[in-house]
């Protein structure tokens, strides 16, 4: 019987011990998408126990509190800092195969030195063991990053924003790790939500243009996209709930636009034909800048109505959609090729059913504008477990290059987070390992070495384009 998550922790062949100790264990982390908050990177903030950095917007444990029946004062009420830890760690006791579980462990012992097991019996260990060590000068939110070896993060940004806190940690000579921002223009995408003419007078505000038309919209997100380069910003990112395609001519789309900031209710087909516009739009714009643009998709979000209207969103209550529909994907992709020319694109859908969709669409986009230039993105929120990480690599290695993979990323709000990558880097390098061990790949560290350190850093490198030299 193996020993609890040893240093051989998932590696169960000799190949995968040496392909994870001695290659992808030696090359840093790049978060290239994540939703953790760059105030708290620049102000260093220090965490006063374990709750703090560790429950506090984690929806991924409070979806578990209340699947155990922990009343939801001590998940995001008002009990106390301990109270909420004590019944986590209750709940952790029947995590068995849950990613939490080793999610929390893998933690505990990078961070803060525990190689025990936290249950509802340990718990008052693990609270007083991890607190004491929180108040220590290197347990602050940059010292937390330099730890896990970040080399550089991007966050999650609206276009609105004024970009503050980047500018400053750019200035700052004291943090060498890269902070830049993602641009996320859900909230320009979505004119079906209640708020959209509201977030769009905030948009003219700060653009300094005023929008009346669809043109205007255009020409306000580009002087934010502008703005965004400026500060560094090379990366886009758009939640979708399945990627549109209704063409619609332009006197149409301007027709929609005006029929929104009237207040008057759209029809479905003009919903999907505003986004497709805005999207094509936005494609091309990623594309002369040469910007990557992700889009993810296959999520149902707030179920729950009740708890909706009392908490708001990102509190836990959402679920896979299997809705995408695949002439829709392949379309719109076949629509922006056509005309301005596809961006490098990474396509992830929440829904593991459609990997092996996925699969296929990239492989009718490719070029030699780049290498892998139009990637299926990681196994992602509900399958960032080793089951979900299996299939999604199987299933890209079977219908694409899995050694051109652009790897992990955590989109998480936790800075404890970022030992997923090497739960995923050991996963990673088990299948593999288990691959050579069966006799289907060679024993070749020449071919292996820059495959396992391509898919944990160096294929994100330089897809991205990063200047990792840059501060």
């Amino acid at each position: 019987m193996k020993k609890f998550m040893d240093k051989d922790f998932l590696l169960k062949t000799d190949e995968a011990k040496h392909l994870y100790h001695d290659f992808a264990a030696q090359v840093p982390v790049l978060d290239y998408h994540c939703h953790i908050n760059p105030q708290e990177i620049y102000e260093d903030r220090k965490f006063n126990n374990i709750t703090e950095v560790w429950l506090g917007g984690d929806h991924y444990k409070w979806r578990q509190m209340r699947s155990n029946g922990i009343d939801e004062k001590y998940i995001t009420g008002d009990s106390s800092d301990w109270e909420k830890f004590y019944n986590y760690a209750k709940t952790l006791d029947k995590a068995i195969g849950n990613p939490l579980y080793h999610w929390s462990h893998l933690e505990l012992q990078r961070f803060f030195d525990y190689d025990g097991v936290l249950s509802e019996k340990t718990a008052k260990e693990v609270w007083d063991l991890a607190n004491a060590k929180l108040q220590q000068d290197d347990m602050s939110v940059r010292n937390l990053i330099k730890k896990s070896n970040v080399t550089l993060l991007c966050t999650t940004d609206d276009p609105i924003d004024d970009l503050k806190w980047h500018k400053l940690l750019k200035e700052d000579e004291t943090f060498d790790v890269q902070v830049l921002p993602a641009w996320r223009p859900d909230k320009a995408t979505n004119i079906n939500k209640p708020d959209f003419n509201e977030y769009i007078n905030k948009l003219a505000n700060v653009a300094g243009i005023e929008i009346n038309t669809f043109e205007d919209l255009k020409k306000a997100l580009v002087n934010r996209l502008d703005f965004f380069q400026e500060n560094g910003c090379s990366v886009s990112d758009h939640g979708l709930d399945y990627v549109v395609n209704v063409p619609a001519a332009d006197e149409e789309i301007e027709a929609i636009f005006a029929k929104k900031r009237n207040g008057e209710e759209l029809t479905a087909r003009e919903v999907d034909a505003y986004k497709t516009a805005l999207l094509k739009f936005l494609a091309g714009e990623y594309k002369n800048r040469n910007w990557v643009m992700q889009l993810h998709y296959g999520c149902l979000r707030d179920n729950n109505t009740k708890m909706y209207e009392k908490m708001g969103p990102d509190t836990g209550f959402d679920c896979i959609s299997n809705y995408a529909p695949a002439s829709q994907l392949s379309g719109f992709l076949n629509a922006v090729n056509s005309n301005s020319g596809l961006p490098k694109t990474i396509i992830y859908s929440l829904n593991p059913a459609d990997d092996e969709l996925i699969g296929t669409v990239i492989g009718c986009f490719q070029n030699s504008d780049a290498v892998g230039k139009i990637q299926q993105g990681s196994a992602w929120w509900f399958n960032d477990n080793k089951t979900g990480m299996i299939k999604q690599m199987t299933s890209l290695a079977n219908l694409g290059l899995l050694g051109n993979f652009v790897g992990m990323l955590t989109d998480s709000r936790s800075f404890l987070s970022y030992p997923r990558h090497e739960y995923f880097r050991r996963i990673m390098c088990n299948l593999i390992g288990q691959w050579v061990e069966d006799g289907e790949f060679p024993a070749d560290d020449d071919l292996l070495e820059p495959i396992v350190k391509g898919i944990s850093y160096n294929n994100a490198v330089d897809y991205f384009g990063f200047d990792l030299e840059k501060k």
